[in-house]
């Protein structure tokens, strides 16, 4: 429930075991939001929210367990209100001339279609029903920053920004906004993958090193806090592109 004692609005996000999708699903459950939380792995339900959340183990790329996300979801609060496409990858790291080629095509895989593939789910769900409906895809200064080593990284990215461009022109007829999120750094496992990146495989190295040094990350609940200001419509609605603003050290 949220504070004034009415049902928050249902929300998926993926990736939702660890990282950024694990910190997200503890701060919308922290606002009274009902959850289906999806990863390879079955989710941990945040606490307190035993009784608001739908954990589901499988594959963003999937798209039957997409499918069975939604009828699962549904069936128990009767629809989803808000999407949040997190799951993510972020190796092969290094020059592409020597990534791995099944590594870059997981990475398409998991980035590039399983955003598609949950943004297409959502939008027919929310087709088919009465009322409005927020996705939101997370994306990252690399859609538009390159950085060397990070090939298939930025390019999954940008896909993603352009997809959700079009996404929000399609949704528009039905009541479905469409956003990207850059959620900033946050210090997860991701942060500590490239960190621990030799500089000849990723020159930009140390510009993460010195983020840590300073802490300067913003934290789940920071983000999650400005991604219910976005999907409320508080935070310029007609605007895809989003970037969270740097969290006030502490």
């Amino acid at each position: 429930m949220t504070a004034s004692g009415t049902p928050g609005p249902v929300v998926v996000v993926t990736g939702a075991s660890r990282g950024l999708g694990a910190g997200l699903a503890e701060a919308l459950a922290g606002s009274g939001m009902r959850l289906g939380l999806l990863a390879r792995n079955e989710p941990p339900v945040p606490t307190g929210a035993e009784d608001r959340c739908v954990p589901m183990a499988g594959d963003v790329t999937d798209p039957g367990v997409l499918d069975r996300l939604v009828t699962g979801v549904v069936g128990t609060f009767g629809r989803i209100d808000w999407w949040v496409n997190n799951a993510g990858l972020l190796e092969p790291v290094g020059p592409l001339a020597d990534a791995d080629p099944e590594a870059v095509s997981r990475l398409v895989a998991v980035n590039v279609t399983g955003v598609l593939l949950g943004s297409r789910a959502f939008a027919r769900h929310v087709r088919d029903r009465p009322g409005a409906g927020v996705v939101v895809n997370i994306s990252s200064g690399a859609a538009t920053t390159p950085y060397e080593g990070w090939a298939p990284y930025c390019a999954s990215k940008a896909a993603v920004d352009q997809a959700t461009e079009v996404l929000a022109l399609e949704g528009a007829r039905f009541g479905l906004r469409a956003h990207t999120l850059s959620p900033g750094v946050v210090d997860t496992a991701m942060q500590a993958l490239i960190r621990d990146q030799p500089a000849e495989r990723f020159p930009a190295v140390d510009r993460f090193i010195d983020l840590r040094a300073r802490g300067a990350f913003n934290s789940p609940a920071w983000v999650g806090a400005y991604l219910i200001e976005l999907c409320e419509g508080r935070t310029d609605p007609g605007r895809v592109h989003h970037r969270v603003p740097d969290e006030p050290r502490r």
